[in-house]
């Protein structure tokens, strides 16, 4: 397990039970596809655990950590890449597609 991961898995579940996440516009519709909203999305998040942890990539444009975990959710497994600052900002939140591994910033 990486040295990181126990930190900010601690720190997302807490965020997301507190409801203190914002979706961007393009994880909000990500969601909607899933047929989610942002609340359910927050129960995704409180429910994290290691072994979804799909590892860690730097934004080019903020050269923030971005972490991706891709836990299992409604029979599928969904993709999801957040950001941690004062809150947990989602940045993706669709299903898996299976190795792909997005490289957008923010």
């Amino acid at each position: 397990m990486p040295n990181w991961l126990p930190k900010v898995l601690s720190r997302v579940r807490t965020l997301a039970a507190e409801r203190r996440v914002r979706f961007t516009l393009k994880a909000q519709r990500e969601l909607a596809i899933l047929g989610l909203d942002p609340v359910d999305g927050c129960d995704v998040l409180v429910k994290l655990k290691t072994g979804d942890a799909a590892g860690r990539l730097r934004s080019a444009g903020t050269g923030e950590w971005m972490y991706v975990f891709k836990p299992a959710t409604l029979g599928d497994v969904v993709y999801v890449k957040l950001v941690l600052r004062t809150d947990c900002v989602v940045v993706s939140f669709h299903e898996d597609e299976g190795g792909r591994d997005e490289q957008e910033e923010l």
